[in-house]
């Protein structure tokens, strides 16, 4: 096998660890927000500064510095207003892990692709295919059967939790959408930007709230925080945009969801949620759907 073949194969099998292994930390912040008793805001603000400076170190490691090269007026202002949008996705996905399991609150927001679908046709003016529109009624099945809209509400959830992991989708599917002009950008660069807009953003939110301050977290509740600042934001971060220069796009966002996998398998086996059939079945119907639709 010719040299330059085998340096290829090896850094696709590279990047292909990298991104499963990103996709499993990603499925896995659930669980740790389960173990940090601090308001969503005040978490999500944590997550965008220590995300942001690990990147920033990690820039410094590597030998290259920030460059706005890429950056002019516009796209700083759709960077920070994204970046706020993040923020305030944080917030609702978080909030939705208090009032519903972690794997129906991860199910809802895995609805994502499918309101980029939704919207995709009135904000870009794309053109839904068949494929695309059957996608979409299979996932909405899926919402209502773990909704428990055919057997009743799944114990220990609520629709106020549904409700906010569906809102979380929203706000994540209209970053999607804000990000399709911000081509052109260093992936390193572009997130770091909105990881400090983030955390900006928040800032005012948590003064009308009242929930700026100091805060007394046993050291289980500190390990779990700084694990989600570096290793679910910075860490995943970093092993996602390195692996995305060696893969294809569709195989990127087919490995996607070993997140919401990840999640469903944690929610059950080590938090003890109950997972019915019917809430099962929508996980397939919300997975397959998104898959099904990717692969076209």
């Amino acid at each position: 096998m010719p040299e330059k073949k085998q340096n290829h194969l090896h850094s696709e099998s590279r990047a292909l660890t990298k991104m499963i292994t990103s996709m499993i930390i990603f499925g896995t912040i659930g669980i740790f927000r389960r173990s940090i008793p601090l308001p969503s805001e005040v978490l999500a603000f944590a997550r965008g500064i220590m995300g942001g400076v690990f990147l920033l170190i990690v820039l410094k490691v590597k030998g290259k510095k920030f460059t706005w090269n890429y950056i002019n007026r516009t796209k700083v202002l759709v960077l920070i207003l994204s970046g706020a949008m993040i923020g305030f996705n944080w917030i609702l996905l978080f909030e939705a892990y208090k009032y519903t399991t972690v794997a129906i609150a991860t199910l809802c927001y895995y609805m994502q692709p499918v309101i980029v679908i939704c919207l995709a046709f009135p904000i870009l003016k794309e053109k839904i295919s068949p494929r695309q529109i059957l996608c979409v009624i299979l996932s909405v099945i899926g919402i209502a059967l773990i909704c428990g809209i055919f057997q009743g509400p799944v114990t220990g959830t609520s629709s106020k939790g549904v409700f906010l992991g569906l809102a979380a989708a929203g706000l994540y599917a209209g970053v999607v959408l804000m990000n399709k002009s911000l081509s052109g950008i260093p992936a390193f660069e572009k997130t770091i930007i909105q990881l400090f807009s983030a955390a900006a953003a928040l800032l005012p939110y948590m003064a009308i709230q009242g929930t700026l301050g100091s805060y007394s977290l046993s050291v289980p509740s500190v390990i779990c925080l700084v694990t989600t600042g570096i290793v679910h934001t910075g860490v995943a971060y970093v092993l996602y945009f390195s692996a995305l220069e060696y893969l294809p796009a569709r195989t990127c966002a087919l490995l996607g969801y070993i997140d919401p996998v990840t999640a469903v398998f944690l929610s059950a086996v080590w938090l003890r949620e109950p997972l019915t059939v019917f809430s099962v079945i929508g996980a397939v119907l919300i997975i397959g759907s998104a898959l099904y639709s990717e692969s076209e």
